[in-house]
């Protein structure tokens, strides 16, 4: 089994709904959300991609020590990128790039998620894979 070695990490004023629309949208799966002290809080969440692979997020603190990430973006590998769009669009993310067929190969889209990350879908997984 190969082990995942980075973990994009984010910190999202609603984390339980992130959690959701990452689910509901694009396909991610929860593994473990513990609680925080105040009422809703999410301390930590795991969130599997289901070809390998996974996010952490947690909610942000009160103090706004550590902003939500407003222009942070992520590209994810996926087999079956029009499927992720097709349940993308039925959740109701805003699609900021459409389908395309990029040059270099690799099918493609782009989503905004309601805290303003970017999240990229697409066929190409990186030279050599």
């Amino acid at each position: 089994m190969t082990k995942t070695h980075i973990w994009p990490s984010f910190r999202y004023r609603d984390a339980r709904a992130a959690i959701q629309f990452l689910h509901d949208a694009f396909g991610f799966e929860e593994v473990v959300v513990y609680p925080g002290e105040r009422e809703g809080e999410v301390a930590h969440a795991e969130l599997r991609w289901p070809e390998g692979g996974g996010i952490m997020l947690g909610s942000t603190p009160d103090d706004e020590t550590e902003p939500a990430p407003r222009r942070a973006s992520v590209y994810v590998v996926a087999a079956d990128v029009d499927a992720i769009h097709d349940r993308a669009q039925r959740a109701g993310a805003e699609i900021i790039r459409p389908l395309r067929d990029e040059d270099y190969g690799s099918r493609t889209f782009m989503a905004r998620d309601p805290e303003g990350v970017i999240w990229s879908f697409g066929t190409y997984a990186g030279e050599g894979s």
